[in-house]
């Protein structure tokens, strides 16, 4: 799905709302607190997309529990961010989504840092051979922390290091030519590390 059909689909928080209902719900609420299929949607016409619970007695909406809870950033632009992430041919930057969604930098990190761990965490919650990267595969290593801030050289402090030595948090990825991308945070960038990360990612 790329950005024009996100945009056209789910123009407001109301139609995004909808469609998550749909796909975690399947006609059939639940709390995801206390899992009772016992709720209600709230009257209250100023709250989108909100539920009582009778089980637990508490309120919650379709967000709770996912990586968009209590978010402010607007449905569209987590829509919106996940179709660019899954479609982009290289690793996308912060600096690149925050113009593009009209966000600042600070909520675009924070918005693609929480869909690149939710990512992660669906490929490893695959762990099997179904999960493996076949055919044309590429692999790299990027570093993840924003670009050192002109402050930094203030005070005859030296500029921060960029790539290995620095203190961003070192991120391996395998890309499979036109299919799916697999990625976890690097403990390890020896060879030996390497090639651990992509015998575990690459069909042999």
């Amino acid at each position: 799905m790329n950005i024009v059909s996100v945009s056209k689909g789910f123009p407001d928080q109301h139609a995004c709302i909808a469609q998550l209902e749909r796909v975690r719900f399947d006609e059939e609420p639940y709390c995801p607190l206390c899992g009772s299929v016992k709720v209600a949607r709230k009257a209250e016409n100023d709250v989108v997309g909100r539920w009582n619970c009778h089980g637990c007695k508490s309120s919650f909406n379709v967000l709770s529990g996912t990586v968009m809870q209590k978010t402010k950033i607007p449905l569209q632009k987590w829509f919106l961010a996940i179709s660019l992430a899954v479609t982009a041919k290289e690793s996308l930057s912060s600096h690149q989504l925050a113009p593009d969604l009209e966000l600042n930098q600070k909520s675009a990190w924070y918005l693609m840092r929480r869909v690149r761990a939710a990512m992660a965490a669906e490929e490893s919650a695959l762990g099997d051979q179904g999960s493996f990267l076949r055919g044309i595969v590429e692999a790299d290593e990027t570093y993840i922390g924003g670009k050192p801030r002109k402050r930094n050289r203030r005070g005859g402090r030296k500029p921060a290091k960029r790539g290995r030595g620095s203190s961003k948090t070192a991120v391996l990825a395998a890309v499979e030519r036109g299919g799916k991308v697999k990625a976890m945070v690097a403990d390890d960038l020896t060879g030996r590390g390497i090639l651990q990360f992509i015998q575990d990612s690459v069909d042999p």
